[in-house]
């Protein structure tokens, strides 16, 4: 759900992300860069990408973004670790949004995530976990309070299914790809073309009936490729052959000097 700069994500909440969420969705999405990190508090709790951490959460923290692509094992590996850490201060959720919209979290020191001086129940848990060593001198509510209410007027343009930047949401976010890949195959003019008077069909239910129909063909025509494609490497690996491996199409700036260094000015 993003453009070039996550343009969906960056729109005023109630043309786009609250009305998803009022039908049932939960969104999976990238954040404009003006959208991440610390975005005011809400009952002493910091309002950062999509969620409401300890207000005693380190800043160095809130600064995490996403991966770049072609990260490196050992980055995707590291910045695993960050955002796990990350997550250790976040108020956890207890309850499902209601019929309008509102949920409970609790203090994650509570939930047993982190030691606090301030619950003194926390500070009996091993020493794996972070411990906040300067609580906030006069405590807000979500530090007096074991759990808060949070309404969805709070994180309204920002909230979604997973935590952001971590690997649960960059796995699902993934899947981005594979739906971009469905909507280009059914407009596409030389396959299903499901552009204006594509059918002859008129109402939402013959019409949403039809594009149904247009997906399934689109999804067996997938299948049938994966399963030739298996069928190929199966073939290779019985000659002792490696399997096929997809060809590259990206040409990088050093491969365009290179083509080039020896050509005539």
């Amino acid at each position: 759900m993003r453009d070039s700069l996550s343009g969906y994500a960056h729109r005023v909440p109630e043309h786009f992300a609250l009305p998803l969420r009022r039908i049932g969705a939960s969104l999976v999405m990238d954040l404009h860069p003006h959208d991440r990190g610390p975005q005011g508090t809400f009952a002493g709790a910091t309002c950062a990408n999509g969620n409401c951490y300890c207000p005693a959460t380190p800043t160095a923290l809130f600064g995490l973004g996403p991966l770049s692509r072609g990260a490196s094992a050992e980055e995707i590996s590291a910045h695993d670790q960050e955002t796990a850490e990350l997550a250790r201060y976040k108020l956890g959720r207890i309850t499902s949004d209601d019929a309008d919209g509102y949920h409970r979290v609790m203090c994650p020191a509570v939930m047993g995530k982190l030691r606090c001086p301030l619950r003194p129940a926390s500070m009996a848990l091993s020493f794996d976990r972070p411990e906040i060593l300067a609580p906030p001198e006069h405590a807000p509510t979500c530090c007096t309070q074991q759990s808060i209410t949070v309404p969805p007027q709070v994180n309204a343009k920002t909230a979604q299914k997973h935590g952001y930047p971590g690997k649960a949401w960059r796995v699902s976010y993934a899947r981005r790809s594979a739906a971009e890949r469905s909507n280009a195959r059914v407009k596409d003019p030389a396959t299903i073309d499901v552009n204006k008077g594509w059918c002859r069909q008129m109402g939402l239910v013959p019409m949403t009936v039809l594009l149904a129909c247009a997906l399934f063909v689109r999804n067996l025509a997938v299948t049938a490729a994966f399963c030739e494609r298996e069928e190929e490497d199966e073939r290779r690996k019985a000659a002792g052959k490696a399997p096929r491996a997809r060809r590259r199409r990206r040409r990088a700036i050093a491969d365009l000097v290179g083509a080039t260094a020896h050509a005539p000015p």
